[in-house]
């Protein structure tokens, strides 16, 4: 009897232990899968300590999707219409399976916060006449913490105006830079429209501060910048040489292509060493055009992309914008350099070839479905299927390098054809 109960004993024990290990695994896999909620403190400019929440650690598999000034300029004005449409975009994009938003904040040296004082608040900020109180980028944030979405501060660093901005609103330091001799070159005229000199080391120290109060005053998961660098360039030419006089002043013994590409690395490194420094948790992202060899031109964009993806010093993740479909050909009827196949084995092969540690995420177009793309097709791709981003989110996976997902844009989410493809693709989202 004896020995029974000690063997019964025996057997309890063995079977407690084996359930405690077995709680212990759960309670792993469903920390690497769930998001955990802290609270954190950010310093503003004015020195104040600020109660803010970090929504989410970031996510395993980054899903996000890009929110722009058009989606900006859609908002209602009315301040409670405007918080209950801002929650509405919020659970449509978790409700998509989702989990991040990449949300314009400087999108033409202009701002959407009412604590951003660098840049005069935007055209495209609807509340700013109807309610001057109300922060509606803080709202934003706020709303989408509550769904449980990371939320990245999307920046063009140069871009000063284009074909929807025109005016330079005044009292923009653009416009007092533009009116002071000694700092005209500051900002520059090319083909139409005007941008920040990225040769400028005063323009540089003033956007990486720009982004310290971003990081400072809100307390965003991320800084994003897109594919708004250099513009096209042609150094033979004086209205569309850009920056050569700097170049020519500055007495450099580089070639002007390198040196161009230091000045955006420049820029690119230091608001890194920013936005960890003033928040570790957060992650600084860019997504560049597409193709590598743009990446590499002598005429334009000017990213050393190789700098950046073998170094620990620039940034986080890079999310090339892949918007092209699998069959895009050339005019000789080929697969083209740019179709998505040939360009995300490119940047397959770049991560691997330099050992990065930077994170590959891709960004897809959404905005291209059910329209007439011309893509070397009798019939263009786009008005054939309603899977595509599901068949590239897939072959992304497959690659085992790819670590996230950006849609653009949310502006499409409404067209029909759209809704096809989102429903297609959140099946992928929502099963992962």
């Amino acid at each position: 009897m004896k020995k029974k109960t000690w063997f019964a004993n025996w057997i309890g024990r063995i079977i407690a232990v084996l359930l405690v290990m077995n709680i212990f695994i759960s309670l792993q896999a469903y920390a690497a899968v769930t998001r955990v909620r802290r609270s954190v403190t950010v310093q503003n400019t004015a020195g104040e300590v600020t109660a803010g929440q970090v929504s989410v650690e970031q996510p395993k598999e980054l899903r996000g999707v890009w929110f722009s000034y058009i989606d900006w300029s859609e908002m209602p004005s009315d301040k409670e219409a405007f918080k209950q449409r801002a929650d509405q975009v919020m659970a449509d994009i978790k409700n998509r399976g989702m989990n991040a938003v990449f949300c314009h904040v400087h999108s033409h040296s202009d701002s959407y916060g009412q604590k951003l004082k660098s840049f005069p608040l935007s055209q495209f900020m609807v509340t700013k006449t109807s309610a001057p109180d109300f922060d509606p980028f803080e709202y934003m944030l706020e709303s989408a913490h509550k769904q449980g979405l990371s939320f990245h501060a999307w920046v063009n660093p140069y871009r000063v105006t284009n074909s929807m901005m025109r005016d330079i609103p005044d009292g923009s330091i653009v416009k007092q830079w533009m009116a002071d001799p000694s700092k005209q070159r500051n900002v520059l005229l090319h083909e139409g429209n005007y941008y920040l000199n990225p040769s400028s080391e005063e323009v540089r120290n003033y956007l990486v501060n720009s982004i310290r109060e971003i990081c400072q005053n809100y307390a965003v998961d991320g800084i994003q910048f897109d594919d708004y660098f250099y513009p096209s360039l042609n150094n033979n030419d004086p209205a569309k040489s850009f920056d050569k006089p700097e170049y020519d002043a500055s007495g450099s013994n580089i070639g002007i292509t390198q040196w161009r590409r230091n000045n955006v690395s420049m820029l690119v490194k230091d608001v890194y060493k920013a936005v960890h420094e003033i928040r570790p948790q957060a992650v600084f992202g860019i997504s560049p055009v597409a193709l590598l060899s743009n990446l590499r031109s002598d005429r334009s964009y000017f990213v050393d992309i190789d700098t950046w993806m073998a170094s620990n010093e620039y940034i986080d993740y890079i999310m090339p914008q892949l918007y092209h479909g699998f069959e895009a050909k050339t005019k000789t009827g080929i697969l083209a350099p740019h179709a998505y196949i040939n360009c995300l084995n490119s940047w397959i092969d770049l991560k691997r070839k330099s050992n990065s540690n930077v994170k590959l995420h891709i960004g897809l177009g959404l905005y291209r479905t059910g329209k007439d793309i011309k893509d070397g097709n009798a019939v263009s791709e786009w008005l054939r299927y309603n899977d595509i981003l599901l068949r590239q989110v897939k072959a992304a996976r497959e690659t085992g390098e790819v670590s996230g997902f950006g849609i653009f844009a949310y502006q499409n989410f409404r067209e029909a054809p759209a809704i096809l493809e989102l429903n297609n693709l959140q099946t992928a989202f929502t099963n992962q």
